[in-house]
C-alpha cells in the first residue's frame, strides 16, 4: 500500500498522521473518532455502576478506559509491524480504525513461519500487557481509581489478545490457521481458503454464543448487546469473505499463463494482403494476426471484424495494414512468464495498450487482451 504524504496539517487521505514507527506513519482515521465517542457512551453506565462515580467524572473515566483500550490496540499493531520488519516485510502504515487497528505492508509473508510469527506477535503483546496491568492492580491501593484502571487495562488486553487468537480470518488466529495449512500442504491459497471458512464459522458462533442464551431462557437481549453482536459478526463475516475472495484470486494468478489468457497469433509482414494473412493464420492454427514492422517489432494487430468485412474478391489486393490497429512500442510481454511475474508484466504493458503481443524467442506467440486477463483472475 502506498504511503500517504505527511501534509503540513498533519492529515493524510486516510486520516491524521501522529508520528512514524519503523518508517511507517501512525494514522488515526476519521472512523476512529466515531469509535472513541461511541465506546465512551457505551461504557459510561458500566463505569458508573462499578465505581459509584457520577457526573462528568464517570465520563472522563470511561474515556480513559477507551483510550487505554485503543493504546493497547496500537501496541498490538506495532508488534505486528516490528516483527514483520525483522522478517523482511516493510510496514507501510499503522492505522487505528472503527474496528480497532490494521497494519499494511509492502509485501506478503514469504513463508508459513514468517506469517505465523507476524500474526502471533500482536496477541502475545496484549497478553503480556494484560499481565503487567494485573500486576499493577495488585500494587496500588484496593478500591482506588488507579486500581480500577489497572484492572480494566488487564481485562481489556486479555480480551484483545484472546479474541484475536480465535481461529478464523480476518483475526490473527486465522493467520495461524492459514500458516498451518500452508505449511502442511505447501499451498498458501488453500490455507487462506481454510482460514476464511473458519472465520465464517467463528462469526456465526459468536453471534449464537452472545444471543442464544437469552433466547433460550425466554429473555430479551439488550438493544446494545444485539447491536454490538451483529456489528462484530458482520465485520468478521465480511473479513472472512474478503479473505476467501483474495485466496481464490491468488490461486487464479498462480495458474496464470499466456496459453490461458492469450489467443494464438501469427506474425506477418506489413506488405502482405488480407488473403495472405488469413492463409498464414490458418496454416499456423492461429486465430489472431499481428503485423510485424521491418525492424521485427509488433506494430499492429488485425481487427478481425474489419478483415471479415473485406469482400473475398478484394482480399488479395487489400493490404493487411488497412484492417489493422496500431500498437505502441513496448506493448509486449514474454510468453514464457507465469503467475505473479506474468501478471506484473501484463499490468505494466497494459498501461500502453489494452491489447498486447506475447513473444517467445522474439517471435509472435499470442495476442492478449486485458479483458481476458481480468476474467481469468476474477474469483
Amino acid at each position: 500500500m502506498t504511503q500517504a504524504p505527511n501534509r503540513p496539517s498533519g492529515t493524510s487521505r486516510r486520516g491524521w498522521v501522529i508520528g512514524r514507527v519503523a518508517g511507517a506513519p501512525l494514522i488515526l482515521t476519521p472512523s476512529w473518532l466515531l469509535a472513541i465517542v461511541a465506546m465512551t457512551v457505551v461504557f459510561t453506565p458500566s463505569v458508573r455502576s462499578s465505581t459509584g462515580l457520577s457526573g462528568g467524572a464517570v465520563v472522563v473515566l470511561a474515556f480513559a478506559f477507551v483510550a487505554l483500550l485503543f493504546g493497547s490496540v496500537l501496541l498490538h499493531e506495532l508488534a505486528h509491524g516490528l516483527v514483520a520488519r525483522r522478517r523482511g516485510m516493510q510496514p507501510t502504515s499503522f492505522e487505528l480504525t472503527l474496528w480497532g487497528g490494521q497494519t499494511t505492508f509492502t509485501s506478503q509473508p514469504f513463508s508459513p513461519g514468517t506469517s505465523a510469527l507476524v500474526a502471533v506477535a500482536g496477541p502475545v503483546t496484549n497478553l503480556v500487557l494484560g499481565l503487567a496491568f494485573w500486576g499493577v492492580s495488585l500494587l496500588v491501593p484496593g478500591g482506588s481509581l488507579a486500581a480500577w484502571l489497572a484492572w480494566s487495562g488487564a481485562a481489556a488486553n486479555a480480551f484483545v489478545g484472546l479474541f484475536n487468537l480465535l481461529p478464523g480470518l480476518p483475526l490473527d488466529g486465522g493467520q495461524l490457521v492459514e500458516a498451518a495449512v500452508w505449511k502442511a500442504t505447501g499451498d498458501r491459497a488453500r490455507g487462506a481458503i481454510a482460514a476464511g471458512w473458519a472465520g465464517r464459522v467463528v462469526a456465526a458462533a459468536l453471534v449464537l454464543w452472545a444471543l442464544l442464551p437469552s433466547v433460550l431462557s425466554g429473555s430479551v437481549p439488550s438493544t446494545s448487546n444485539i447491536i454490538w453482536t451483529v456489528l462484530i459478526g458482520m465485520f468478521l463475516w465480511s473479513g472472512a469473505s474478503a479473505a476467501l475472495t483474495g485466496a481464490r484470486r491468488r490461486r487464479a494468478v498462480g495458474a496464470l499463463t499466456i496459453a490461458a489468457v492469450g489467443r494464438p497469433a501469427v506474425g506477418v509482414g506489413h506488405l502482405v494482403s488480407v488473403a495472405q494473412a488469413g492463409a498464414a493464420a490458418a496454416a499456423a492454427g492461429a486465430s489472431e494476426v499481428v503485423v510485424v514492422a521491418p525492424d521485427g517489432r509488433p506494430a499492429a494487430y488485425v481487427d478481425l471484424a474489419a478483415a471479415a468485412s473485406v469482400p473475398p474478391q478484394s482480399a488479395a489486393a487489400t493490404l493487411v495494414t488497412a484492417v489493422s490497429v496500431p500498437l505502441p512500442s513496448g506493448a509486449v510481454v514474454d510468453a514464457d512468464l507465469v503467475g505473479e511475474p506474468l501478471l506484473a508484466a501484463l499490468g505494466e504493458a497494459s498501461r500502453l495498450s489494452p491489447v498486447l503481443v506475447a513473444l517467445r524467442d522474439g517471435r509472435v506467440a499470442a495476442l492478449v487482451r486485458t479483458a481476458d486477463v481480468l476474467a481469468a483472475i476474477r474469483p
